[in-house]
């Protein structure tokens, strides 16, 4: 099961943290069709967040067809996004080793995010936000 961590010092709505991070989850295959998500009360009693929020987030992530509510038995995931799988992949021990290296290097968080950031738009510019 994913559990949200909200960064309240991000200026990113809160929602829409748990939206990226469920994205992620299904992403990552963290989260698989059929799987529950957290009711909105385990979400608020993890996080501290309001209730609306957590609904707010749900209801965008089942208006983009990723989960879908059943009344009384909670928000299930409907469709997987990606293809990596979270615990297998070479790729995921290779990149934790180069952000070790990033690190020893003297490079930070936003750092590496940019870093990062420029290497994928230079190999995928045709898709860049």
């Amino acid at each position: 099961m994913v559990e949200y961590r909200i960064d309240r010092r991000s200026g990113v709505a809160t929602y829409v943290q748990i939206v990226q991070q469920t994205k992620q989850a299904l992403r990552l295959g963290v989260l698989r069709p059929g799987d529950r998500l957290p009711t909105a009360r385990e979400v608020v009693e993890a996080t501290a967040i309001n209730p609306n929020t957590v609904l707010k987030a749900y209801r965008e992530l089942e208006r983009e067809g990723l989960v879908e509510a059943r009344r009384g038995l909670g928000t299930f995931v409907r469709r997987s996004l990606g293809s990596v799988p979270a615990d297998r992949s070479g790729l995921r021990a290779r990149l934790a080793d180069w952000l070790d290296e990033a690190r020893a290097e003297g490079l930070e968080r936003e750092d590496m995010s940019a870093l990062f950031r420029a290497a994928l738009d230079e190999k995928y510019p045709e898709e860049q936000r």
